[in-house]
């Protein structure tokens, strides 16, 4: 059984990933946050009592069914917008918010020059830009392999398909990498 402090802990140490593989998704920031809560929430409340090593699978699990709740919604939305579209006009006075700008890290950026930051972060942004290119399948596979730290058993139960379906996946997601990031002239 896991304790308060556990949950608590685990939650702490998995919203950053989790809200990056959200945007990845859904591609909206402010979507991405609400899955990631939501998710959150429906850990916390269901399955809180499950053992602490038991929780990462658990998580992945309800992030990913939350993501495909999302999608349902906004399908349904989207037929009701589209249909009713003539009635009305709205427009959204909302600017967009970088999030991850919240959580920037301070200590390793301190010691950095200008240069070192724009161009660092240039390189952020051109490899999110060819992850984000990847299928669907591929970035799910490859966020949790690579970016969550899950081995292959793990990756294949949460996403709910055979582990060779998990390593065909990652190997292609990581060849389509390189092989991008090679033509743009980045070197890894």
């Amino acid at each position: 059984m896991a304790t308060d402090k556990e949950l608590s802990d685990f939650l702490e140490n998995v919203e950053r990933r989790a809200f990056k593989q959200a945007v990845y998704a859904v591609r909206k920031d402010e979507s991405a946050l609400d899955i990631v809560q939501d998710a959150m929430i429906k850990l916390a409340e269901k399955y809180g009592d499950k053992p602490a090593a038991e929780l990462p699978m658990l998580f992945q699990r309800i992030l990913q069914t939350t993501i495909l709740d999302y999608f349902r919604r906004e399908k349904v939305r989207n037929t009701w917008v589209t249909l009713f579209s003539g009635m009305g006009s709205s427009k959204d006075g909302e600017e967009d918010f970088d999030i991850l700008e919240s959580f920037a890290e301070e200590g390793s950026e301190a010691a950095e020059s200008s240069a070192d930051k724009v161009e660092r972060q240039q390189m952020l942004e051109l490899i999110d830009n060819e992850v984000q290119k990847l299928p669907e399948r591929q970035r799910e596979a490859f966020l949790m392999r690579y970016w969550q730290d899950m081995d292959v058993a793990e990756t294949a139960e949460a996403m709910g398909c055979s582990e060779g379906s998990v390593k065909t996946h990652c190997s292609r997601a990581t060849h389509a990498l390189a092989a991008s990031l090679k033509a743009l002239g980045i070197k890894l």
